[in-house]
């Protein structure tokens, strides 16, 4: 058995390969109406998918592949799936779907539809608040894009959440701590060090925004194998 550690380089073409097989692997996925373009490690997705969450899948999984640096996202959403549906039904859907979610606060996320569009506005006390929103609104049929407006309620910063968020990366089994650093300005942090994937740098994009006391995360991480 191979094992990929984090200092092998991989070609392009193995990428481009691994990237496929992972969009077949990925269930509500047609990966045979996906195009994939791989030049030094930055993968590109062409095509046309029939909605918005299959093109948000598709992402993400070409973003869980070893050795990709960064994503191009040029996947177009099909105007035959969105000609189902008026930016009316679109904005009544998410509507209906935010009241029924009890993780977003009632009455703090209101939503815009234009031409296919939508735009989340307001406020929520925590991250995983504003990311179940986006979730929601990128489930509805017809959907071409999600904006996010979505603010965080300011409160105040904890003396140690820079040390905090650095106990986290030791404790994440998939970041190596020693390569990151973390800076902490008011509520607002930033990240800077090198990682060995995209999906490394989202995850510790991720952890940071677990803290109770961050409004906001600037990811300065260097994708470097």
């Amino acid at each position: 058995m191979t094992t990929i550690t984090h200092t092998e380089h991989r070609s392009d073409s193995t990428i481009k390969h691994d990237v496929q097989q992972e969009l077949e692997w990925t269930p509500g996925i047609d990966a045979t109406a996906i195009g994939v373009a791989v030049d030094d490690g930055v993968v590109t997705l062409s095509g046309t998918v029939d909605s918005f969450t299959e093109r948000i899948q598709a992402s993400r999984a070409a973003l869980r592949v070893q050795g990709v640096h960064a994503l191009a996202d040029d996947i177009m959403i099909s105007a035959a799936a969105r000609a189902l549906h008026t930016d009316a039904e679109i904005a009544h859907t998410i509507r209906q779907a935010l009241d029924a979610d009890a993780t977003v606060p009632e009455g703090h996320v209101q939503v815009e539809v234009a031409d296919h569009t939508v735009t989340l506005h307001g406020d929520v006390p925590w991250h995983f608040q504003r990311l179940a929103a986006i979730r929601d609104a990128e489930r509805v049929a017809g959907v071409k894009y999600v904006l996010n407006h979505i603010g965080l309620t300011p409160r105040p910063t904890a003396h140690d959440t820079e040390n905090r968020i650095k106990q986290a990366f030791v404790r994440h089994a998939q970041l190596d701590a020693d390569r990151l650093e973390v800076s902490v300005q008011d509520s607002v942090v930033t990240l800077t060090g090198r990682v060995a994937s995209a999906a490394e740098k989202r995850e510790a994009e991720l952890a940071a925004w677990r803290s109770p006391h961050v409004t906001d995360v600037q990811n300065l991480l260097i994708v470097q194998p």
